[in-house]
């Protein structure tokens, strides 16, 4: 599972609308589809539009490529962002992935808790964990966690959240539980130059499966915007269910 996040952790910061929400998406891929799909495809993309090399990969980056900064300035031309946009939906509804994702109110939780228990990235990534587990023991399968670089003390911190879930497990879910599913107690962190196609995947679906869910609670302050719109339909897909139980979006 790849791990994207949206927003800031900061508890403190939570009475400004904009810093107010903290998101945990994770996307679930088979490391063979990775390898033989998504990878290449992923490659052929940005080599067409954006003259990616191997010596030189360009890193598919949601916030860039939505204001064409560099190096997708070439999107601020609408014929070729049009063409792009098409390819990049083809290409999110083929690849096969599973989402999951957990959305954090912290200013209704600072609120409601008069002395708050987690740090809010650690209480996002516990209930990401648990349905990833579940996901997994559905299927009998094991699975590692990846997450992106935040650089030296966000890193330490992602890196101890994730060992504590580990070693103490949670109310749902016991620590022979995690043991049995995840393949690792390190969860692995790479930077955004080790051009990860599955954190890249991460990136692009985390904004608008977040902004989904807060449409859904009435907690979106503007309008979806219409490339995102498609990509939420997609998303719908995607996300982690069994029969008509939903466990791909959480809101917390």
């Amino acid at each position: 599972m790849y791990v994207d996040e949206v927003g800031n952790s900061d508890l403190e910061s939570s009475d400004n609308p904009n810093h107010r929400f903290l998101s945990l998406s994770g996307v679930v891929l088979d490391l063979a589809h990775v390898a033989s799909k998504i990878h290449p495809q992923m490659e052929d993309l940005k080599a067409e539009f954006f003259g990616s090399h191997p010596d030189d990969p360009v890193i598919f980056h949601r916030k860039e490529m939505v204001n064409a900064k560099y190096p997708f300035e070439a999107l601020a031309d609408q014929s070729i962002k049009l063409e792009f946009d098409t390819r990049l939906l083809s290409l999110l509804r083929s690849w096969e992935f599973t989402l999951i994702t957990v959305c954090l109110d912290k200013k209704a939780h600072k609120e409601t808790y008069a002395t708050w228990r987690y740090d809010p990235y650690h209480y996002c990534l516990a209930v990401l964990l648990e349905r990833f587990v579940f996901f997994l023991r559905r299927r009998r399968s094991l699975g590692d966690v990846m997450a992106e670089s935040r650089g030296g003390k966000e890193d330490i911190r992602l890196k101890k959240s994730f060992e504590r879930l580990f070693e103490q497990g949670t109310s749902f879910v016991e620590e022979r539980q995690f043991r049995e599913a995840l393949t690792s107690r390190q969860l692995k962190v790479r930077p955004k130059a080790n051009n990860v196609a599955g954190l890249q995947l991460a990136d692009l679906v985390a904004h608008p499966s977040r902004n989904e869910i807060l449409r859904d609670h009435g907690l979106l302050e503007k309008d979806v915007a219409p490339f995102a719109a498609r990509v939420i339909d997609i998303l719908q897909a995607k996300y982690d269910r069994m029969g008509n139980r939903l466990f791909g979006k959480k809101f917390i």
